[in-house]
């Protein structure tokens, strides 16, 4: 490896870094101070969904796990944009991928992969959509359990356009399930090992 490619893949692993610290826009409009809810910790659920729903469609993982893992790495230089802001701003985000992504050794393969989620032909990137869009449903019913009464109208823009048979059946299960089931029913004991 090059002196030059070690320093540009350090300075994208640096970048990349950035996406922990880059809040969420949507706190404007859902009227929340969630700082935990970053564009990095987005992703991160984003990639378990979109690992499940793969699988769950026998779709290719690996594919559907690289889309979510980089659906939003522009945000590292144009930030979040909510639906208010995307329509009055504008993000130059092939300028932005292309300006990250060109110094890597596989640039080619990410651009393809990332053309590919924007297009949302292929099932892989389809699936990959309906990841980003159960995480926010997700994140949304949280907010509505802590009182949130915003996110309960926010809820019902994400339900109407996914893409995966697997997804609408999770999102009907995610909206009658409380977030605190995972502990609550039988995930917890009073009893030390």
């Amino acid at each position: 490896m090059t002196k030059k490619l070690t320093a540009d893949i350090t300075k994208f692993f640096y970048e990349m870094g950035t996406l922990r610290k880059i809040v969420r826009a949507h706190r404007q409009t859902l009227l929340t101070d969630d700082l935990s809810d970053n564009i990095a910790s987005h992703t991160f659920r984003v990639c378990i969904i979109g690992m499940m729903l793969a699988q769950l469609e026998k779709a290719d993982i690996s594919k559907v796990v690289l889309m979510c893992l980089l659906h939003d790495i522009t945000e590292s230089r144009s930030g979040d944009q909510n639906w208010v802001h995307k329509k009055y701003v504008q993000v130059f985000e092939d300028d932005i991928i292309k300006s990250q992504i060109k110094p890597l050794p596989n640039s080619k393969e990410l651009l393809i992969i990332i053309n590919e989620y924007r297009e949302r032909k292929t099932r892989e990137a389809q699936i990959a959509k309906d990841a980003d869009r159960l995480d926010q449903t997700l994140l949304e019913n949280e907010y509505v359990w802590m009182g949130n009464q915003e996110a309960k109208t926010w809820g019902r823009t994400n339900r109407t356009n996914l893409f995966s048979k697997s997804a609408k059946s999770l999102l009907r299960e995610i909206c009658k399930q409380k977030p605190s089931d995972w502990w609550t029913n039988g995930g917890w004991s009073d009893e030390r090992r």
